[in-house]
């Protein structure tokens, strides 16, 4: 049975700088592999990776599985408000014939229905493909206190903190120095389990520095970010998970789960004039963009990159 820590209440900071890793004999970056699952390897070659399918969907038929980040929403809700096109489509999925969950692109999709636009572009992908591998991100805590942390977390409601790593657990902590947490849920319902969720990372998205990463390695971790405190992992999610977090709205934390797209498409620069006319139907908007898109690919205005790439104008 995983030890109960001492932490209702005011946390005993010397207590947890004494715990030990190797009092489980498990290092971090193991135990945090174990979390993740075996990864699923999944490639794409040239063969397999279809031209992207683009399409402009009305805003109701969508439906996010993810909060947005308010931090980078206000920004991007001035760049959009005087932009005259959209750079990249935000990223979808099939729910039903009529319906489609927001996979990526979050933010951009907020923003987008916060400024009244009627439709959206987005680039369509189907779970049952190749084309999509459903992952999830890692999230690195730095420019705070571990104690704050722990005592925070531990406060709210149907939240318990224990020692070592347990099986259900809703995230799982990695603090510098080794120790390890497990941030059990009260709780089997779908909804109530994602609010405790987005509870969770709310405590540190608004008191410390929070960074993604794919990495699961606590000593890269500590080595890319000197200041970092903890590296909290979250476990995988299935599809289905993603569709019923959209159709309940029960919403995934932002920036957990991670989409890996072959063949996303990027750069795109869409004119958002085209998705705020309500006097063109959403069928002759679609027939324009078929029409758009053979256009540069027979002017070869577009370019497949098959190798991983870097973008350094993020």
């Amino acid at each position: 049975m995983a030890a109960r820590l001492p932490i209702c209440g005011k946390v005993d900071s010397s207590y947890i700088l004494k715990c030990a890793l190797s009092a489980n004999g498990l290092n971090g970056s193991v135990m945090l592999s174990l979390f993740a699952g075996k990864k699923r390897r999944m490639s794409a070659s040239t063969e397999t990776v279809p031209t992207p399918v683009l399409r402009i969907i009305p805003v109701s038929q969508v439906y996010p599985h993810e909060v947005h980040d308010s931090q980078r929403s206000a920004p991007l809700r001035e760049k959009l408000k005087h932009a005259e096109t959209l750079v990249n489509p935000i990223i979808v999925a099939p729910m039903d014939s009529t319906h489609y969950v927001v996979l990526d692109g979050a933010n951009r999709y907020h923003t987008l229905c916060d400024l009244g636009y009627p439709q959206i572009i987005a680039q369509v992908v189907n779970y049952s493909n190749v084309q999509v591998r459903l992952d999830v991100w890692q999230h690195v805590i730095s420019h705070w206190e571990r104690v704050l942390l722990i005592e925070q977390i531990d406060q709210l409601d149907g939240i318990q903190i224990e020692q070592g790593w347990q099986d259900h657990a809703l995230a799982r902590l990695t603090l510098r120095g080794g120790l390890t947490l497990s941030i059990i849920s009260s709780s089997d319902d779908l909804e109530e389990r994602n609010r405790q969720l987005r509870s969770v990372v709310n405590v540190y998205q608004t008191q410390a520095r929070l960074f993604r990463t794919a990495s699961s390695d606590p000593g890269e971790i500590w080595h890319l970010y000197p200041q970092a405190i903890a590296l909290i992992a979250f476990p995988r999610y299935e599809p289905d998970d993603i569709i019923a977090a959209a159709r309940t709205q029960a919403l995934l934390p932002t920036g957990i789960s991670r989409h890996i797209i072959f063949g996303r498409a990027l750069k795109l620069n869409y004119p958002l004039k085209v998705l705020r006319d309500e006097s063109i139907s959403v069928d002759e908007k679609n027939e324009a963009l078929r029409a758009w898109v053979e256009d540069r690919l027979s002017n070869r205005g577009v370019r497949f990159y098959a190798e991983s790439t870097y973008l350094f104008d993020e």
